[in-house]
């Protein structure tokens, strides 16, 4: 059921701008191409540490590691079956939101499994401690959930300073009954980069849609840092519901859904000033 939402075919909700990804590059979610970023040795001859940044996709890591031990492509990805990842039983086997952003030493026998293993492993004694648990706990979510909005924060957020309040808007949205209709989620579904949401998008059959469904999605969305998770089980009190990034450094929070909309209105002409076409 959806409360006091207008109609998702005629406008855009609680999505950033397209301007504030392009400063962001390759270290965002919605990078298509993953590329590892790699320290080499002193000869140059191998990589000795591979950087998973925040918010990579699981697809985007196992391509990296792929690369980084010259694996033939999905290697990787098909030794999840033999991994024996230590995953809470809420992620079913998939590691997606698990896969922590760090910097990981290569070392000379490394493999597929012990490299996921390794970042797993990590992500267990980051999240598993009493901070985040007790966070979750305050915000009435197990752990596996408040990684899943930390995903959703990481991919929306233009700007760390701005985290706090995107999960804020999560929050009220899910307990005023409303459906998150994140442009995020939707690209997860479609397995796209470039976040371009149309209202043909918001349509699509998937259980990452949250348009159409009500509540989280299934599983995270990406592997969220540090800061996103802090702002998943801390968020910045306020009432919002709708954001929009007019254009970098200028991204607007507002309850009222006329303000957003002369927000978004305003989005749309920075975009076609830069000749971006709208999302509409």
């Amino acid at each position: 059921m959806q409360t006091n939402t207008p109609s998702r075919s005629t406008i855009r909700l609680t999505r950033r701008g397209r301007l504030a990804l392009a400063a962001l590059g390759a270290v965002v979610a919605g990078t298509a191409v993953a590329v590892p970023l790699l320290i080499m040795n002193d000869d140059d001859s191998r990589p000795t540490t591979l950087v998973v940044p925040e918010g990579w996709r699981a697809s985007q890591v196992y391509a990296a590691v792929d690369k980084v031990l010259d694996l033939p492509a999905g290697t990787t990805e098909k030794s999840l079956a033999k991994a024996d990842l230590k995953l809470p039983d809420e992620a079913g086997g998939n590691p997606e939101g698990y896969l922590f952003p760090a910097t990981y030493p290569l070392q000379e026998k490394a493999t597929p499994q012990k490299l996921l293993s390794r970042m797993v492993d990590t992500a267990g004694k980051k999240f598993n401690g009493a901070p985040i648990a007790a966070g979750a706990q305050r915000n009435a979510m197990n752990v596996y959930q408040a990684v899943t909005v930390a995903s959703i924060v990481q991919a929306e957020a233009a700007t760390k300073a701005d985290m706090g309040k995107v999960a804020r808007v999560i929050f009220n949205r899910l307990e005023r009954g409303m459906p998150l209709q994140m442009g995020s989620t939707v690209d997860y579904a479609l397995n796209r980069g470039t976040p371009r949401t149309t209202a043909a998008d918001t349509e699509v059959d998937s259980p990452y849609n949250s348009y159409r469904r009500m509540g989280l999605p299934p599983t995270p969305i990406d592997n969220p840092g540090e800061d996103a998770v802090r702002a998943a089980i801390n968020p910045t009190p306020g009432d919002w519901l709708y954001f929009v990034t007019v254009k970098p450094g200028d991204t607007r929070f507002t309850a009222d859904y006329a303000e957003h909309q002369r927000n978004v209105a305003e989005f749309d002409a920075e975009q076609k000033k830069a000749g971006e076409p709208s999302k509409k």
